[in-house]
């Protein structure tokens, strides 16, 4: 049996080459698929802030270029200084995208009960915060 860090490396791999192939058609890759989500969801987005809420998905580079071009493809605009909006028309095809990713998820897990799925992610995130947590008397440590 490989070890999880594999698995997790070619699960990532395979999410992101799949999900770019699905979203090809929109001129979207899966980080520009995140940017217009994070920008939806928040609506006093800015570079700044999507930079922080995808900071575990890409480095500022990538996320910087992803941003760049869903303003470029149309998709969003800047209502302000560093502020990032949907436009109308990045509002609607974001409707149609959500059809195809709506499909991707289906691809993904199938043969994967509910049950398994929230168990696999309940112990991946277990595992990061047991990673990235402060840890037991670390306070106590000179």
């Amino acid at each position: 049996m490989k070890p999880i860090g594999y698995w997790l490396n070619r699960t990532d791999q395979a999410l992101t080459a799949s999900m770019d192939a699905a979203l090809a058609d929109f001129g979207l890759t899966r980080l520009g698929w995140q940017v217009l989500n994070a920008v939806k969801d928040d609506p006093r987005a800015t570079d700044s802030a999507v930079r922080t809420a995808l900071a575990a998905n890409a480095d500022t580079a990538a996320l910087d270029s992803a941003v760049a071009s869903v303003l470029a493809g149309g998709w969003v605009t800047r209502p302000r200084p560093e502020g990032l909006a949907l436009t109308d028309d990045g509002r609607a095809r974001l409707a149609e995208v959500a059809r195809r990713v709506d499909a991707f998820r289906e691809r993904s897990t199938a043969g994967i009960t509910r049950e398994e799925y929230v168990t696999a992610v309940t112990v991946l995130e277990r595992m990061t915060r047991n990673l990235t947590g402060p840890r037991d008397g670390a306070a106590a440590r000179p």
